[in-house]
C-alpha cells in the first residue's frame, strides 16, 4: 500500500503532462486553420502573427482560435523596431541606425523579445516573440516595407 501511495503523485504528473500536451496541440491546430489565409504567419506561446499583402494581424493563441486580434496596414506604421529587454537593437547583418545600439550577444530572458511599432495615429503596439532568430526574420521582412516618415 505504501508503494502505491508513492506512485500516486507520479500518476498525477503524467496526467497533467498529457493534458498540457493536448492543450498545446489544440492551440497549434487552431493556429494552422487561422494561418491558411496569410502569406506569412508565426505561432508561439505569446502571440500569433500573420501578414497578407500590406496588412498585419496578430493576437493571442487559444484552443478554439486566436483571440484579441488586432490589425494594421504597413502604411499606418510610422516606426518599427526590434527590442530585447525593452532596448532597441539592430539585428546582425543590417546597417545600424544612430539611435540603436548593436545587438547584445547575451540570451534574453523569456518574453523580452518583441517587435514594436508606432502608428501614425500615435498608438504603439508590441508583438512578443520567444525566439530571437524568428523575431529578427520578421523584422528584416517588415522594416524595408515600412515607409519612414
Amino acid at each position: 500500500m505504501e508503494r502505491g501511495l508513492l506512485w500516486l503523485p507520479l500518476l498525477g504528473l503524467f496526467g497533467w503532462l498529457a493534458w498540457a500536451g493536448w492543450n498545446e496541440y489544440q492551440k497549434v491546430e487552431a493556429y494552422r486553420q487561422w494561418a491558411n489565409q496569410f502569406e506569412r504567419a508565426k505561432y508561439d506561446i505569446y502571440a500569433v502573427l500573420g501578414q497578407r499583402g500590406d496588412q498585419l494581424v496578430w493576437g493571442k493563441p487559444t484552443r478554439q482560435a486566436p483571440i484579441e486580434l488586432q490589425s494594421v496596414t504597413l502604411d499606418q506604421i510610422d516606426r518599427i523596431s526590434l527590442t530585447i529587454g525593452g532596448q532597441p537593437v539592430v539585428p546582425f547583418g543590417l546597417p545600424q541606425a544612430d539611435e540603436a545600439p548593436n545587438s547584445p550577444t547575451a540570451t534574453p530572458s523569456k518574453g523580452q523579445i518583441a517587435i514594436q511599432f508606432s502608428l501614425t495615429s500615435g498608438e504603439q503596439h508590441s508583438i512578443p516573440f520567444t525566439d530571437r532568430a524568428l523575431a529578427e526574420q520578421w523584422y528584416r521582412f517588415l522594416a524595408p516595407r515600412v515607409v519612414v516618415r
